[in-house]
């Protein structure tokens, strides 16, 4: 098995998203399923930005807001990544 380093910024009290060069996601929702397609580029985007909700300084309800217009493929649906400590 190969392991795959990612750098994930520190959290100082913003969400700062670094991407991937050449990334692509695409959000769709398919048969009432929420279905995310993307390169390797996007994936290890989302990785990262998954990593960065994660820690422990990121405030419970803190989110990120994905859609076409910031960040998605055309056609996109939203996405909204977001911290909830209270599942």
């Amino acid at each position: 098995m190969k392991n795959i380093q990612i750098s994930v910024p520190k959290y100082n009290d913003c969400i700062q998203l670094n991407w991937e060069e050449d990334f692509k996601i695409k959000v769709s929702n398919d048969c009432d399923a929420l279905m995310i397609e993307a390169n390797k580029g996007g994936l290890v985007s989302l990785a990262r930005h998954l990593l960065l909700l994660a820690q422990e300084d990121v405030p419970n309800g803190s989110h990120i807001h994905l859609d076409e217009f910031n960040s998605l493929e055309d056609n996109s649906i939203g996405l909204i990544l977001s911290k909830r400590e209270d599942l």
